[in-house]
Formats: structure tokens, sequence, C-alpha cells
């Protein structure tokens, strides 16, 4: 036999409506939604137990909301009662002024804003009593402000100059592969060369490699890349230092051993003084910079724009597969790069270039129309 019911749900025809209308109202409480659905199996007998298992509730919820039915009526039964609890440690004012100060500049001496240091200048300003990190941390975390992190951002002015000299490369990539007229990017980038002082002890079940955190700096070398990005060919050079020669002598190398039947090779590369057609003349006889000049033409990227160079994406990708480790001296290097690269263009990874002069066009409108 059920208990019987210490409150009998009785309700009127005009609170069964007000009910029933309330659970057909899109945007309602959960709990309120839940507490009208009691209130009406309720009033057509049903047992708590068999209440809470429909409504996956308490047996206890049940019996208190037929309670508050009973001693305060429909709308006390239904409706949220206000929640305990502390007033809030900083009103609108105080919140506006902690976002603004933790936007600006930090305090003379210091490298950024920290919890404490907002905390303790929001008390000198007798905004708050008192004021804990904790409270400083809920208001920036709800505001997505974060000021221990900073991004690193290349900032250019997209001038008339910046725009043609990104499409005039944009323009490049969008052209079909011609074995006549190959378009290539070429970079150059430093390497450090590090030594470890001790052995590194190799991975074993349940443990992973271990490197001393002690090393030794043996210099650097220099790196230098050339893409052939719808092919997937790629080759790594690597030198002892970064010189005006040395691209002169890869851009020879392009056009005598690399491309020896191509017309034209467009090379896009980074605006920089040792990426000009001048280093041909000042590593060669005049004859044969000429002869070189007549195949190669150079395509610069903008200032502040060598994310437009497709070698940039390699250089990552070389860097993350190849590079991430000690290597002592540059022969190391070199037979590392030549594997990642051989590696590499054998299975023809390709870039997919994707950003077109219609994109650009569209990125920055607000550029082209000043």
């Amino acid at each position: 036999m059920p208990r019987p019911k210490a409150y009998v749900v009785t309700l009127t025809e005009k609170e069964r409506l007000s009910l029933r209308d309330l659970l057909k109202k899109g945007e309602v409480n959960a709990r309120m939604v839940t507490r009208a659905r009691i209130l009406l199996l309720s009033a057509e007998g049903a047992t708590d137990q068999s209440i809470a298992e429909v409504l996956k509730v308490n047996p206890q919820t049940v019996r208190n909301i037929r309670k508050r039915f009973g001693e305060e009526g429909l709308e006390a039964a239904v409706q949220e009662r206000p929640r305990p609890g502390a007033q809030p440690k900083l009103d609108s004012t105080p919140e506006a002024f902690l976002i603004a100060l933790a936007c600006s500049a930090p305090p003379e001496g210091r490298e950024r804003w920290t919890m404490q240091l907002l905390a303790d200048r929001l008390v000198e300003r007798k905004m708050v009593e008192s004021l804990s990190d904790e409270t400083v941390r809920r208001v920036l975390n709800k505001n997505n402000l974060k000021p221990w992190q900073k991004q690193q951002w290349c900032i250019g002015q997209i001038t008339a100059d910046f725009r043609w000299r990104m499409e005039d490369v944009l323009d490049l990539y969008a052209e079909p592969d011609d074995p006549r007229r190959p378009v290539v990017c070429f970079d150059d980038r430093p390497y450090q060369l590090v030594a470890d002082v001790q052995a590194p002890l190799p991975m074993e079940p349940g443990r992973p490699q271990r490197v001393d955190d002690a090393y030794e700096r043996q210099g650097c070398c220099n790196l230098l890349l050339i893409v052939h990005p719808l092919t997937g060919w790629r080759d790594v050079h690597v030198t002892e230092r970064r010189t005006k020669e040395d691209v002169a002598r890869q851009m020879n190398r392009l056009v005598d051993a690399v491309f020896p039947e191509a017309e034209e090779i467009r090379v896009v590369l980074d605006n920089l003084n040792t990426h000009t057609p001048a280093v041909l003349y000042q590593t060669f006889p005049p004859e044969e910079a000429r002869r070189l000049t007549r195949t190669l033409a150079f395509h610069a990227t903008p200032k502040h724009g060598s994310w437009l160079n497709m070698t940039e994406i390699e250089c990552s990708i070389l860097a993350r597969q190849c590079l991430d480790r000690r290597l002592p001296d540059r022969e190391s290097v070199r037979r590392a790069v030549d594997a990642w690269a051989q590696a590499r263009s054998e299975v023809r990874a390709t870039v997919q270039w994707r950003f077109t002069t219609a994109n650009a066009r569209l990125t920055f409108r607000r550029f082209y129309h000043q």
C-alpha cells in the first residue's frame, strides 16, 4: 500500500491551465517545468514513488513540492525562491575598473600585471576594502583576459608597395606547373649547433628517453632551402654562414643543374639584401652573372610579408620533423637534412596554397580604398 499523502494536491481548472501553459513555453527554467509536472501528476492521483521514477527525481523532492503547494499555494510551489549567498565582492564600477586596469600598461618595473597587483591597486583606490587573487582571476576569466600571455605578431603596413608585391607572388602561385617556367621558393635559416655533454639514455618500456640538461654550444651553421611547391621537390644546402656568395651559388645551381632546360625560373624569396640579382655580379664575372640573370626572375615578398613565401611552411616542417634535437656539427646537420629532403621529395609532398589574390583583396579590402 502506498504511503498516504500528507498534502493532497487538488488543482482548480485555472491552475491546471496555468501549469499546462508553463509547460508549453520554450524558455522556462528546467526546475520550474519539473515542479509543474509534479503538481499535475499529483493532482491525477499518482504516487510519490511513481512520479519520482517518471521524472527522474528523488521522492523527497515530490513530497517537498506538494507540501509547498499545500502551505503556500501554486506560485510558491513552482517559482524559484531567492537563493542565499554573499553579495558579490565587486559591483559593476569596480569590475569595469579592474578590466580597464588589466588592459593597461603594467606599473613601472613590472613586466606584466599579476592577480595580486591588480587586487592591491583596487584596494589602494578604495574601491574595495579587500580583494582576493581568486576574485580577480574569476573576473578576468569571465572577460577572457589573460595578462600573463603575449602573442607575437608581425605588424606591417599594408601599403601600395605591399599590395603589389603580394599580388605578384599570389598570381605566380595560381599558375599551373610549367617545366619551361618553373616557380620555386627560396629561403635561408640559421641553425645552432649543440652537443650533448652526457650521452642520452635510450627509451625503455615505461620510461621515455632521458637527455641531460647540460649541453655545449658548437657555433652555428646556415640552411639554404629551395622548394618547388607544385612538384614536391625540395633541396637543403648546409653552409658555414649566410653570405651573398652562398646565395649566388645556389642560384647558379638552379639554372645549370636543377632546371637546365628552363627558359625562365621564377624565384620567390624574402626582401633581404642577400636576395637580389646583385649578388650574382658580386660573385661571378659579369658575363656569367648576366647569363644567370637572363634566366632568373626574382619575385620578392613585401616587407613584413615573409608568410607569403611557401618556404616558411617547409622550414617549419623541417624544424619539427628533423632539427628539433641536438646536432653537434655541420656534417651531422647535412646528413640529417639530406635524408629528410630526400624522403619528402620521394613522396612528392606538395604545398596546397589556398590564399589567392581574390582572397587578399577581400581580407585587406579596407586598405585598397584608402
